[in-house]
């Protein structure tokens, strides 16, 4: 799961990322409101959680410059305001669901699942299928030929990188950067080694191999 988070608060900011990293999500975030909004017009994201108050533009606007583009990513707006006209205001302009600061991290995460499984556009963005693998995303649940798969975060991640992305070859540098948010070196092995691990958790008791190396250009997810 992509999520953007629109926050200038540095503490705030880094909670949220913190928590979402580990409840499985992968973060994009942007720290005042010209470069967030340039996240949210280019990037595609399951879920957008954007503050109110930010410098160079604010939320609202955010918000209404994405529906006047059409991007309807679901959008759970933050705010020190608490009256029920700011609250109005927010939904009216576009959000989704509006949260009062100070809030607890597992009540935002709720809020976040549960904008998520709305589903507006009539698709279903909460479950993967390549072939005889399955990927729940609410759920962080993986299953082959219904034999259920226990990933630990990266394995996962590395998982829903290349379900995403079937049948493309995706470079140890691409995959550092979605799956590690670092620029490591890229002659490093923890590429090598993740994938080596998640092959052996989703090909090595099966007929078919499903995650292929492609030599001198990365890996490849396979149906067939």
């Amino acid at each position: 799961m992509r999520l953007l988070l629109i926050e200038d608060d540095q503490k705030i900011a880094a909670f949220i990322e913190k928590g979402l990293k580990e409840a499985g999500f992968s973060v994009d975030v942007a720290r005042e409101g010209v470069e967030g909004l340039s996240f949210a017009l280019t990037e595609p994201y399951d879920v957008a959680v954007i503050d109110i108050m930010l410098p160079g533009l604010d939320g609202l606007n955010i918000i209404e410059r994405m529906r006047a583009r059409d991007v309807s990513t679901p959008v759970l707006i933050l705010s020190a305001k608490q009256s029920v006209d700011d609250r109005v205001q927010g939904l009216q302009r576009g959000g989704d669901d509006y949260m009062i600061k100070p809030f607890s991290f597992s009540e935002l995460l709720a809020r976040v699942q549960a904008l998520i499984r709305r589903d507006k556009s009539g698709t279903n963005t909460t479950k993967l299928q390549v072939g005889q693998l399955h990927m729940d995303l609410l759920k962080h649940e993986v299953y082959r030929d219904n034999t259920k798969i226990e990933l630990p975060a990266k394995e996962y991640s590395l998982l829903e990188y290349m379900m995403r992305n079937p049948d493309v070859v995706l470079s140890k540098t691409s995959i550092l950067e979605k799956v590690y948010d670092y620029a490591f070196d890229p002659q490093t092995n923890v590429v090598d080694v993740l994938v080596c691990r998640l092959r052996n958790k989703v090909d090595k008791d099966f007929g078919n191999k499903m995650i292929h190396t492609v030599r001198g250009m990365g890996y490849v997810l396979r149906s067939q």
